[in-house]
């Protein structure tokens, strides 16, 4: 079967907003993306709250972008499924929470709860920790440990006092447990298998080691770079977690504090600790830890489609979005179809100091793969906009827009000549908003993502006409429906999503 070979690029963090000082995007020169962005094969795609299964209002985030883009269907996101076993009383009525609850209250043993504070809805909510607390209080769990990771990414740079100080309201409110240590998320959530950092972390949690603060708020002065990367800080007396004890991971994405999990559960492993582990949601961990929430079947998606005619696809991006174009794009599905190629470009340089990432050869993977007539599809991640974004750091994020339109224009050449089209859509916002006022109003830097739509162009194969205007009002959920129309495919039949052209 012979298929119209193309392209699908995800420009990460590509958002929709308005020109101004605080948009990275529109201060940067790209010249190819403006183009295309004002051509006739654009439209804009909404990639947050209920349009993509989230809650409404709430920012769009990679994992369910890139789930709903492979998916052609709103997904309800792990979030959404929290909320709603909270709203429900399903959650507080848990048997394996309340099991738990019950057998550390019998025994004495002590309760760790283990996640992200702050309601950047990206990863967790802090909210979260009310009902769990609530559960341990009500059956007289004696001890209950908050073992606190503060954000600065997917909310405002120098709002983790403020948010440590909700941690310690919501304890008093639930009248059970003290926040027992502190740190960063750029320690505690690496997924970049740097585990020299998770190492730190893990330590910290599990064993009591670092820094002795007095307060929680204290910890924040030792970073020198931010919230992201408060160092492992221990407040007042130190409580390593022992056999008996119970942890609870209280994220509900899992892609960053999985590496955390699978250190923990390997440290009980190796000191002979009998500790059990418990997830709020389901994570993709080696070990196997049960979850409170289940999550979302996001099967029969663009991989299934392109497995079943086999359509052969190649997927290329780097470390810190590898999964994105793989795992979650599949529905995440870990299988590998005999028809499908993974190419994993780099490693990760601080994205601050090296806006322009690995751009350069993740393009040039996409090109010498446009360049094998058997490749019907290549998938590819931009993570430039995203990550560098993520840092705040304005000037860089201009800069790695450049260097990402750099990168369009060598693309964009390369499937002109090969005879392929392009369609290039982005999975969130973030850099077009790059300041939000903080906790005094003064506005700071923001490297979060935002509600904004994200733009979809589709660039023809040469001799193809571009359809005049692309309909508007639509979704992620319409990206899969049109790249199979593109490849001479039909949608699949779980797709809710409509084809663009």
């Amino acid at each position: 079967m012979s298929f119209h070979s193309g392209v699908l690029l995800v420009l990460d963090g590509w958002g929709a907003g308005p020109a101004g000082p605080d948009n990275a995007l529109t201060t940067a020169t790209t010249p190819v993306l403006d183009r295309l962005v004002a051509g006739p094969g654009s439209t804009l795609l909404a990639a947050s709250g209920e349009a993509v299964g989230l809650l409404p209002g709430t920012v769009g985030n990679s994992e369910i972008g890139h789930m709903v883009i492979g998916a052609g269907r709103p997904l309800p996101y792990d979030s959404l499924l929290v909320a709603q076993q909270i709203a429900s009383g399903e959650l507080r009525r848990h048997e394996l929470l309340n099991d738990m609850c019950a057998d550390l209250a019998g025994t004495g043993g002590a309760l760790h709860l283990v996640g992200l504070c702050s309601d950047g809805m990206i990863h967790a909510n802090v909210e979260h920790l009310s009902e769990l607390l609530a559960v341990a209080a009500g059956h007289g769990v004696a001890t209950v440990q908050v073992h606190a990771i503060t954000d600065g990414r997917d909310v405002s740079d120098g709002t983790a006092r403020a948010y440590l100080s909700r941690v310690e309201e919501i304890i008093a409110g639930a009248g059970a447990g003290r926040i027992a240590t502190v740190v960063g998320r750029g320690y505690a959530m690496d997924k970049a298998g740097k585990t020299a950092l998770t190492t730190q972390a893990g330590a910290l949690v599990a064993d009591g080691v670092g820094e002795s603060v007095s307060v929680p708020q204290e910890a924040i002065s030792l970073s020198a770079r931010g919230d992201e990367w408060v160092p492992a800080s221990v407040v007042g007396t130190s409580a390593p977690i022992v056999s008996g004890d119970a942890v609870l991971f209280f994220n509900f994405r899992s892609d960053r504090i999985q590496q955390l999990a699978d250190d923990l559960v390997g440290r009980f492993a190796d000191t002979g600790r009998e500790v059990r582990v418990v997830s709020l949601t389901q994570y993709d961990t080696r070990a196997s830890i049960p979850a409170l929430v289940p999550r979302a079947d996001a099967s029969g998606g663009l991989a299934h489609e392109l497995d079943v005619a086999g359509a052969r696809s190649v997927r290329i991006a780097e470390p810190e979005k590898f999964e994105h174009v793989t795992y979650y794009v599949n529905g995440r599905s870990s299988a590998v179809s005999p028809v499908e190629e993974h190419v994993r470009i780099g490693d990760g340089n601080d994205p601050a100091a090296h806006p322009q990432m690995h751009v350069a050869e993740v393009a040039q993977a996409v090109v010498d793969a446009l360049q094998r007539s058997e490749v019907a599809l290549v998938v590819a991640n931009l993570a430039n906009i995203d990550v560098v974004g993520h840092t705040g750091v304005f000037d860089a994020t201009v800069r790695a827009a450049e260097h990402t339109d750099a990168a369009v224009s060598g693309i964009l050449a390369a499937a002109a000549e090969a005879g392929r089209w392009v369609a290039l859509v982005g999975d969130h916002g973030n850099a077009e908003v790059m300041r939000k006022p903080g906790v005094n109003g003064d506005p700071r830097p923001y490297g979060g993502h935002t509600t904004n739509p994200v733009p979809f162009v589709l660039v023809p194969a040469p001799g193809h006409k571009v359809p005049e205007s692309l309909p508007a009002g639509g979704t992620l959920a319409d990206v899969a429906p049109t790249v199979l129309t593109l490849l001479g495919l039909k949608p699949g039949a779980v797709m809710t999503g409509r084809s663009l052209v």
